[in-house]
């Protein structure tokens, strides 16, 4: 039998701060290895990542889980009680970088695919995909080992994604999709001048704010069968101005888009493109736009797959888990396009936080519900 709590605890003593490995992918290697699974090495510019398959390569049935070891930084170690890669345990707490967010889901998803080849060896084939760039930009983690899977013949039929979903009970929420994320980057140019002779300057912070009132007047949507209303932010406005009596010749805004299945990443770019055009004619100031795109809207309709799972966490937990869209974006965004995918883990109150910590008894309870899965999926 593995222990996740123990595993846990030593995956956190590993300082894997994106995007330093710290030890935690040799040390699953070293776990995985022991229970039969062959594993490979799959790190891509700089990114360590973990492939891990027990049974034949390209079974029928797959099931796969997907995670991450890489960890936020601590920030102000002094404001910890405990030492943030201490693995410290106390009142039935245990304390560290990552102990939520999302070592013990690691751990746990381990320990529940090793004990579970070992006990009831399964006419399919297990796959984990574990990543040191979920936390960073996400260029080379799971897309690496998706790519290095498309190469070399690996498949998984379904995938389950440990991240902490849980808001505030253990049990309560399961993702079955996840908003699209998007960042618009505008710079206004201008013409600079004297603040008292406006008629011989063009002022882009004016332009700006015309554009950014129009992005902001209306909602984008209100919402709908699976997911939450679509929301716009202004994160950052700025020109670099210390003068009162100038006008800049530049400012430049960000604003961040979470969009649903009503909109996707291009038509909300061609809208964005169509407004600061209107504004640009308007004011005679050139508006500049960069978009980047870290994921689309996604769904996995619920089904048999989804049912299942939701199946586990109820007897398990005796809670029936809600099926949801909400918070931020996963990996589970690049998983999408290889097969279906749901996220379920802990409860994420003090991910990213000083003093994150998880309670002990829940990294066993987790280890349950995925042993549940793996049962009933094979079963």
């Amino acid at each position: 039998m593995i222990d996740a709590v123990d595993l846990t605890a030593r995956l956190i003593r590993c300082p894997s701060v994106t995007p330093e490995e710290g030890g935690a992918l040799v040390l699953l290697a070293e776990v995985l290895e022991g229970a039969g699974f062959t594993c490979a090495r799959v790190d891509r510019n700089g990114t360590a990542n973990l492939f891990a398959r027990w049974g034949v390569r390209g079974a029928n049935k797959t099931f796969g889980f997907n995670g991450h070891t890489d960890v936020v930084p601590v920030g102000d170690a002094g404001a910890w009680t405990q030492d943030p890669f201490g693995a410290a345990v106390v009142d039935g707490w245990m304390y560290g970088r990552g102990a939520t967010d999302m070592k013990s889901g690691v751990a746990a998803f381990v320990a529940a695919a090793c004990d579970f080849v070992k006990d009831t060896p399964p006419d399919g084939a297990i796959v984990l995909t574990i990543t040191g760039d979920e936390e960073g930009e996400a260029k080379d983690g799971t897309v690496a080992l998706l790519d290095w899977m498309a190469a070399n013949g690996e498949k998984m039929s379904h995938c389950l994604v440990g991240e902490p979903t849980c808001p505030n009970t253990m049990g309560e929420m399961m993702k079955i999709g996840r908003r699209g994320s998007m960042t618009a980057y505008f710079t206004a140019v201008g013409v600079q001048g004297h603040s008292a002779y406006p008629h011989r300057a063009k002022n882009p912070l004016h332009a700006l704010v015309t554009l950014l009132s129009r992005l902001t007047a209306e909602p984008l949507d209100q919402g709908s069968d699976h997911f939450d209303a679509s929301t716009l932010q202004i994160t950052t406005i700025d020109c670099g101005n210390p003068a009162n009596n100038v006008i800049p010749e530049k400012a430049r805004a960000t604003v961040n888009i979470r969009f649903n299945d009503l909109h996707s990443g291009e038509s909300l770019g061609r809208w964005l493109t169509e407004l600061a055009g209107e504004v640009h004619l308007e004011t005679g100031v050139r508006l500049d736009m960069r978009l980047s795109v870290s994921g689309e809207s996604f769904l996995t309709e619920p089904g048999e797959f989804v049912a299942l799972v939701a199946g586990a966490v109820q007897a398990e937990t005796g809670v029936v888990p809600e099926y949801s869209t909400s918070g931020g974006t996963s990996d589970a965004r690049f998983v999408k396009n290889h097969c279906p995918v749901v996220e379920f883990g802990l409860v994420g109150k003090t991910m990213h936080q000083v003093d994150e910590r998880v309670e002990v008894a829940q990294i066993g309870q987790l280890k349950a519900i995925y042993g549940r899965v793996l049962r009933d999926y094979f079963g």
